[in-house]
């Protein structure tokens, strides 16, 4: 991979992750739920999510998702009932200010728990597998070894997730600090709960391109 195609794939993973979606969605809520330190976990979860996609789109196995409509329907309305039984979780969430030394034992707060959150948000999204396949091929060369050009782009990829990811979560941890009434707390559970549910019925209406 030259630098001048690094360079062009680097601008182009900012546009992808600075672009709203699940994930984002994703890391505000566990930012203003849980505070910036315990809500780190639902990053990494969403790293590896996003990787896991591009593993799969780098072993084949992405061209057989787009081309089978059976194997992307499953996909798809996986992913609209997690987005939508995340929103659920969301709006009932109790109504409690959270601080920076907040209790370890809320529910959902444990790491594995919003680890795998994250992960699947992301794995469970069928679009992301989609544009990785319409992307990626723009900036890998088919003639040379392709295993170190796929690592190169997981890590750029991952480099620019994690910078804007950590940036939605610090702005939802900070509003915390703003917020201190439950009643507060319970509209922004409902807000992110909102739209949550707004993600997955904008994933339910997603198509693959004929």
């Amino acid at each position: 991979m030259t630098l001048e195609t690094w360079l062009a794939f680097f601008v182009a993973c900012w546009l992808i992750s600075v672009s709203p979606g699940a994930g984002a969605i994703s890391c505000m809520a566990a930012g203003l739920r849980f505070g910036f330190r315990r809500a780190v976990w639902n990053i990494a979860g969403l790293i590896l999510g996003i990787n896991f996609m591009l593993a799969v789109v780098a072993v084949g196995l992405g061209a057989v998702l787009a081309a089978s409509s059976l194997a992307f329907a499953i996909v798809k309305w996986v992913g609209v009932a997690y987005l939508v039984w995340l929103g659920v979780q969301q709006w009932r969430a109790p109504a409690f200010v959270v601080s920076a030394d907040a209790s370890e034992r809320l529910l959902g707060a444990t790491p594995r728990e919003l680890l795998f959150r994250g992960f699947l948000v992301n794995a469970t999204n069928p679009k992301g597998v989609l544009f990785m396949l319409a992307v990626l091929p723009q900036f890998i060369d088919p003639t040379a070894p392709q295993a170190i050009q796929y690592a190169i782009c997981a890590a750029t990829l991952s480099f620019t997730d994690v910078v804007v990811m950590s940036g939605y979560t610090i702005f939802a941890s900070r509003v915390l600090g703003v917020l201190r009434e439950p009643r507060h707390i319970r509209a922004m559970n409902r807000t992110f709960g909102g739209l949550f549910v707004a993600a997955g019925a904008a994933l339910a209406t997603f198509k693959r391109a004929v």
